[in-house]
């Protein structure tokens, strides 16, 4: 029988490789830096090179390694660019954060705004998981796709698109864990709700100007809460690095809300 291990060994990602998307700000910034605190190897991408530039100086000067890329995840061509640059030995980790949520009345979509949002949303959900999948293969390795609540129970109005998105993310999730768990693959998702970031914000300041009525939403979202209160990304952040790590070594398929209550409530 194997050596039991501590809860420090568990907990650790000394020796392995994350790529992390929209690691700049938000939710990804703050997966980063709890696996940087656990000894992981960061390969960050955003398409902010700025944000991009300085959060990987930042980490520069606590000593964690990270390699900072400035990709277009809307386009698959990008993708696989990026798993050539990155190289072997190839990410270990995948945790797919990046995401975008406009608001759009379903009567007013279009062609272009439906395929921004797939492209972004789902399909480079899809190819990053498969290019480390097929770069892997046998070797087996993590990966964690960030979904959202509103696959689950849509809360908000004028997001129909980012719903159906995000609800792929879940059923893809779901389908890599199916298939690949006898190849060494462990794939989960988390669906945070209700978590204040600058993106959030910026997106509900944009459509405030239009829709006063928003602010009923807000406050009828927040009663729902049985937490009370909205939650910070460091929380999505520890469940992404319980996942990453040993600690999670039989979970698989796994769909787990970080919203406060919402879900249940």
């Amino acid at each position: 029988m194997p050596r039991q291990k501590s809860i420090n060994e568990l907990i650790s990602l000394k020796g392995h490789r994350a790529l992390i998307t929209g690691a700049a700000a938000g939710i990804g910034r703050a997966i980063a830096l709890r696996f940087a605190e656990a000894g992981a190897e960061l390969n960050l991408v955003d398409r902010d090179a700025v944000a991009l530039n300085v959060f990987t100086r930042e980490l520069a000067k606590t000593g964690a390694k990270a390699r900072s890329f400035v990709v277009d995840l809307s386009d698959k061509n990008d993708i696989e660019h990026l798993w050539e640059e990155i190289g072997s030995p190839f990410p270990d980790i995948l945790v797919n954060n990046a995401g975008i949520y406009p608001f759009k009345d379903f009567t007013d979509i279009d062609q272009d705004f439906v395929d921004h949002v797939m492209d972004t949303n789902l399909h480079s959900v899809t190819w990053n998981c498969y290019e480390m999948i097929s770069r892997r293969k046998k070797l087996g390795g993590v990966i964690i796709n960030l979904g959202s609540i509103e696959a689950e129970l849509p809360f908000k109005d004028d997001l129909a698109i980012y719903s159906v998105s995000k609800a792929g993310v879940i059923a893809l999730t779901r389908s890599l864990a199916k298939e690949h768990a006898k190849h060494g693959f462990r794939v989960n998702a988390l669906l945070p709700g209700g978590v204040v970031t600058r993106g959030t914000r910026s997106a509900a300041k944009g459509v405030l100007q239009l829709k006063l009525g928003l602010v009923k939403t807000g406050w009828d979202f927040r009663q729902r809460l049985p937490a009370a209160r909205f939650g910070l990304p460091d929380e999505v952040a520890r469940m992404a690095l319980m996942l990453a790590s040993d600690l999670a070594s039989y979970v698989h398929g796994a769909v787990i809300p970080v919203d406060g209550g919402f879900l249940s409530a």
